[in-house]
């Protein structure tokens, strides 16, 4: 009896850890401000809202991207931020190519990939 108990704790714990990783979520990205520093170099500070439960599911990047949806730049998240949410950060000196007008930032996480909310947005003139 106190096997079948343990069996059945162990695979509650495992349903348990499987579904809250999964529930998170995809990744939002929830606001964008970007900064023209030179004549094709910006700065873009971007904040992802994503319910990151730990190392197994977690918002782990975020990317700007052209009009044809090329990347230009990509932000590494390098740890969960669980107790940190929304969570802003900083991507400097991204080359935006002449006659890129206009940008899409999009967040990504360690389960779902893409998928969550975008932003996209025009490039400040000066």
């Amino acid at each position: 009896m106190v096997l079948i108990m343990k069996k059945s704790l162990i695979l509650l714990t495992l349903f348990i850890v499987a579904f809250s990783s999964a529930h998170a979520g995809e990744a939002d990205v929830v606001n964008v401000e970007v900064r023209k520093r030179g004549s094709n170099l910006y700065d873009f500070s971007v904040t992802v809202q994503h319910q990151d439960s730990g190392w197994d599911h977690y918002a782990n990047r975020w990317e700007v991207l052209d009009e044809k949806g090329g990347i230009i730049g990509t932000r590494t998240l390098h740890h969960p931020h669980v107790k940190e949410q929304p969570f802003t950060r900083v991507l400097s000196g991204v080359v935006i190519p002449i006659g890129v007008k206009t940008v899409t930032i999009r967040a990504h996480d360690s389960v779902h990939k893409y998928g969550g909310k975008r932003i996209e947005m025009s490039l400040p003139l000066n």
